[in-house]
């Protein structure tokens, strides 16, 4: 129903009126976005208020990227745009990150910034955190619109809804000047112009020939593989997946935040031999992820020499002969090209040769018999994989439960470490393999979803959102954070020799992240060995309360930029004598 005001307009007449503020929150209401994630500040201020009193969820955060990453990834998990709500210039700016990233990694959200007045921008006259924000964010987004008159807020509000979620989701920005929250307006006139947004992302089928086309090279294959990528996920379409996976007999490899679609305990999940997968394979079908760096771009060392045919399925045609040519392209969306293939696939689908099935089988129980050992260790300081044997556990009692994870060697291990059983269940630092994602993340997923929250973070990592631990107290959120403290980035063993100063990776020795946490109410706990650890996670898990646990890790342990160590550029310089 619209929120309005009433004002008279001359002796013994009484006009409706609404205002902007109404006519933003009734937009909201009217699309089912019921949560705001935010910083409140000039000129947002008592939009916040008013969105809370109208019963919209707003949650407070102490950093506009924490709130933008909270939003990103609640559009991830729902398939709604989440929104960020942020200040002008300063705090715009912030949100900025996120709202690339969820562009990046193809997470529908909307970043909703006050702004100041156009006149004055525009004459570059000096106004309160004046910012020509809308062409600053435009290269940064899918799609961006500011809204001068009251009457255009539903339009604006539709329009980025649309963009934020059809065809390949992403980032779309909305610019709301400061003035245009106090016009008024008549509040019929206003209650037509807002906008309901019908079939926002309208299913994109794919072509018949192309499933023909995809299906054939598949059957050709002598060594096929499948890989699942965070899209897949995304979509939603968990058991059509499932079954076509399962009836074409296929290894499937699944990205990171693609674990758990199936479980990674299943028969033809090759996780656990992934090098031998892709250098071996001789035809992939990649159904939401994308040949790009984290694929190594389908070629190279990784990929060996045997020669690869690719099947690829997106929604965006664009993303076809990207790195390397697709002889299978199918464009459309994935729930409907999957449930086009398992049509056309019958009943008398050929499963690959045994002998291939049978040695990704081998390679992988081989790696994990290797693995297995290490993760049983109970040494303190403990080790990475000491650590996450104990989480590894946690999750397998709690499939529930979601996993957020950043870090460098913290995010590398634990991704090949800890398996999923269900889908979405996994979140972490995706496509751009940013830092700073945790905190905004664990807060959103426990919001949207009310399942416990497992954020298993590097020191390093937490450090870019550390602060929104009392947002996680403040709202009594079920978030289990566990810290990796090594005493610094990648190792907490590097020495500056050339004068006092600590070496640029090394942080604070014994540093006591636990004690952040109790600040607050929450719980604290230093974990020094396995054992502790698997006590502290078990009762925070089976309490729901907010609970810290500093897991000391050897300062020793780790490698310099995890696994990705080849990416750091390396001087071929002599140092001088």
């Amino acid at each position: 129903m619209l929120n309005t005001a009433t004002k008279s307009e001359a002796p013994g007449t009484e006009q409706e009126l609404t205002d902007g503020f109404h006519l933003v929150i009734d937009a909201l209401k009217l699309n089912g976005i019921n949560t705001i994630y935010n910083v409140p500040g000039i000129p947002i201020t008592d939009l916040g208020r008013m969105a809370q009193a109208a019963g919209i969820r707003v949650i407070s955060f102490r950093h506009e990227q924490n709130a933008g990453y909270a939003a990103g990834i609640a559009g991830y998990l729902t398939k709604k745009p989440g929104v960020c709500l942020t200040v002008s210039a300063p705090g715009f700016l912030n949100g900025l990150t996120a709202l690339a990233h969820a562009t990046t990694n193809c997470y529908p959200m909307i970043l909703v910034s006050g702004s100041s007045e156009r006149e004055i921008v525009d004459l570059q006259q000096g106004d309160y955190e004046e910012m020509d924000q809308l062409a600053i964010a435009k290269p940064l987004c899918k799609a961006a619109y500011r809204v001068l008159h009251a009457q255009d807020i539903g339009i604006g509000f539709a329009r980025a809804i649309r963009a934020a979620v059809s065809g390949r989701p992403g980032g779309v920005y909305l610019d709301l000047p400061a003035k245009l929250f106090g016009q008024v307006m008549n509040a019929e006139a206003g209650q037509k112009s807002l906008v309901k947004v019908i079939d926002a992302a309208p299913a994109q089928i794919p072509s018949p020939a192309s499933v023909k086309r995809a299906l054939d090279v598949l059957k050709s294959a002598k060594r096929p593989l499948i890989i699942l990528g965070k899209g897949a996920a995304y979509a939603q379409a968990d058991e059509e997946i499932k079954s076509f996976v399962e009836k074409s007999g296929v290894p499937f490899l699944p990205m990171s935040m693609a674990k758990g679609l199936l479980p990674d305990t299943h028969p033809q999940c090759a996780g656990a031999a992934r090098s031998t997968v892709l250098k071996d394979s001789d035809v992939v079908m990649l159904i939401g992820a994308r040949l790009n760096w984290l694929l190594s771009h389908g070629k190279g060392k990784s990929w060996g020499d045997q020669p690869k045919k690719f099947i690829q399925v997106d929604i965006e045609p664009k993303e076809m002969d990207s790195n390397v040519e697709i002889v299978a392209p199918v464009v459309g969306d994935i729930g409907s090209v999957v449930s086009a293939f398992n049509q056309a696939m019958g009943t008398g689908w050929t499963a690959p040769p045994a002998e291939w099935t049978k040695a990704v089988s081998s390679k992988r129980e081989e790696n994990v018999a290797k693995m297995a050992p290490k993760l049983m260790n109970n040494k303190s300081p403990m080790d990475y994989h000491g650590a996450l044997g104990v989480l590894k556990n946690v999750i397998k009692d709690h499939p529930e439960a979601i996993l957020v994870n950043e870090g460098a060697n913290t995010l590398d291990l634990a991704r090949g470490v800890i398996d999923m059983y269900r889908p979405r269940k996994r979140l972490d630092v995706g496509t751009w393999g940013v830092m700073g994602i945790g905190m905004g993340q664990a807060i959103a997923a426990a919001l949207e979803t009310g399942h416990p929250v497992l954020a298993v973070e590097g020191d390093s990592a937490f450090g870019f959102s550390g602060m929104e631990v009392e947002t996680i107290c403040r709202y009594n959120l079920p978030i289990c954070v566990v810290i990796f403290n090594n005493d610094g980035i990648y190792r907490g063993t590097d020495v500056n020799g050339a004068n006092s100063d600590p070496a640029t990776t090394v942080f604070v020795k014994g540093a006591r992240y636990d004690k952040m946490m109790e600040a607050f109410g929450g719980v604290g706990v230093n974990a020094t060995s396995p054992d502790e650890l698997k006590r502290a996670v078990n009762e925070a898990m089976a309490s729901r309360k907010p609970t810290l646990i500093n897991a000391v890790i050897d300062p020793a342990a780790g490698s310099e930029s995890g696994r990705i160590g080849n990416l750091n550029p390396q001087s071929v310089l002599q140092k001088k004598k």
